[in-house]
């Protein structure tokens, strides 16, 4: 059946929807072969956006409430793809989603919340299979850059290697700019929930917790300092790495484990060689096990909520977002000791500047690119689901740059 849109941003007047509907717009505008439309719960503040960012009137606005399920079932039919920016999602998604999978519309968020996406999983799976709705959870910094790189660097390895990585190392090398407020409040969302609920702690903690059914080997700790010899690097703990590592661990899965049932994944922040580099990861690692310490404390997280993070309408200015970057560094290593490294790089800041431009090429990715012969109706990752024809788009159209670093024999 044919849709009115491509796309409905659903979140458009929150500050990183109105960034996405300012990189629709000045991508590929209202006449540049993308049918689009904006949607929130106030007209008013639709209007305002659309005015401010110089869109003009023609492009659709479309009135719902994230509380609202009817409204949500009558504006998902419309399209092709609905774009989410409103979170925490396990505190305002719930009934969007539900609607697409019901309707068979596929959905794409900036998801980083483990605890709702374990949830959700079982929840959607057998909705959206039957309606043809792809539900792709987690496409913006979290999880993209992690997530896809290590699906790029794999299929590097089969051809240059002709055989798969046993082991691969994620760590931030560069990351100049910040997460987002949405990013934060999020965290702050399941940090309460787990202290509501003992099985979602234990969810957190585990690195399969995205894959129901399986259980690969014990993964290594991360939240320590520790030498990678792989990377001749101090390193320590990289605070969005419980969410990737279970995205990478889900697409692997979902692709059928084609790098062995006991793969390895591990992802830190580096800190530099020598002494410098190690004291450096010292401190990171006892700031973050202090800061979980006062995360765990409720009044704590009332005053980060309060005076430390961006209210609504707040964020990075466009300088700001612009200067920002940042780089990955992915190595791998088959059974038999050989090597392989790459590269992903964004070229904004992380939060912000490059997650709008992932969201909405991920998005298009699915709607103009990924058949559902290949990627039938279900709950995916973006690995999972568009794999390199994204990594292909997003070094087109989103600014990344996917590169192998060189490759090396058995020591």
């Amino acid at each position: 059946m044919d849709k009115a849109f491509d796309i409905i941003l659903f979140g458009a007047t929150g500050f990183t929807g109105r960034l996405v509907a300012e990189y629709l717009h000045k991508t590929y505008g209202v006449d540049g072969g993308v049918a689009w439309a904006m949607a929130g719960r106030s007209l008013e503040k639709l209007t305002r956006v659309r005015d401010e960012l110089g869109i003009g009137p023609a492009l659709p606005l479309l009135v719902a409430d994230a509380t609202d399920a009817a409204a949500l079932a009558r504006l998902v039919t419309q399209a092709r793809v609905v774009i989410t920016t409103v979170g925490p999602y396990q505190t305002h998604g719930q009934p969007l989603v539900d609607a697409c999978a019901q309707a068979g519309t596929d959905y794409v968020d900036l998801c980083g919340e483990p605890g709702w996406m374990a949830q959700m999983i079982p929840r959607l799976q057998g909705p959206a299979a039957a309606s043809g709705a792809r539900i792709v959870f987690s496409c913006g910094f979290d999880s993209i850059p992690f997530d896809l790189g290590v699906v790029y660097l794999q299929q590097e390895a089969m051809q240059r290697l002709g055989a798969p990585l046993v082991r691969v190392h994620g760590r931030v090398k560069v990351m100049k700019g910040g997460f987002s407020g949405g990013t934060a409040a999020s965290l702050l969302a399941t940090l309460e929930a787990a202290g509501r609920d003992p099985g979602l702690a234990r969810t957190l903690s585990d690195p399969f917790a995205l894959t129901p059914g399986f259980r690969g080997p014990r993964q290594p700790d991360d939240s320590t300092a520790a030498f990678d010899e792989l990377a001749q690097s101090w390193s320590g703990p990289f605070v969005m790495a419980p969410i990737n590592t279970k995205n990478v661990h889900r697409t692997h899965a979902l692709r059928g484990h084609p790098w062995g049932t006991n793969f390895v994944y591990s992802e830190r922040l580096l800190t530099g060689s020598g002494r410098g580099g190690e004291k450096r990861a010292k401190a990171l690692a006892r700031n973050t096990r202090l800061q979980n310490a006062l995360l765990a404390f409720g009044p704590t997280r009332a005053l980060i909520r309060r005076f430390a993070l961006p209210q609504p309408g707040q964020g990075p200015t466009k300088e700001q977002r612009e200067k920002g970057r940042y780089e990955v560094l992915f190595i791998g290593q088959t059974a038999d000791g050989r090597t392989l490294r790459a590269s992903v790089k964004g070229d904004r800041d992380p939060g912000y500047g490059s997650t709008c431009k992932l969201i909405s090429e991920t998005a298009l990715c699915l709607a103009r690119e990924t058949g559902h012969d290949s990627t039938p109706g279900g709950v995916w990752t973006p690995g999972a689901a568009m794999g390199l024809t994204l990594v292909r788009r997003l070094q087109e159209h989103a600014g990344l740059t996917f590169q192998i670093l060189d490759e090396s024999q058995a020591n």
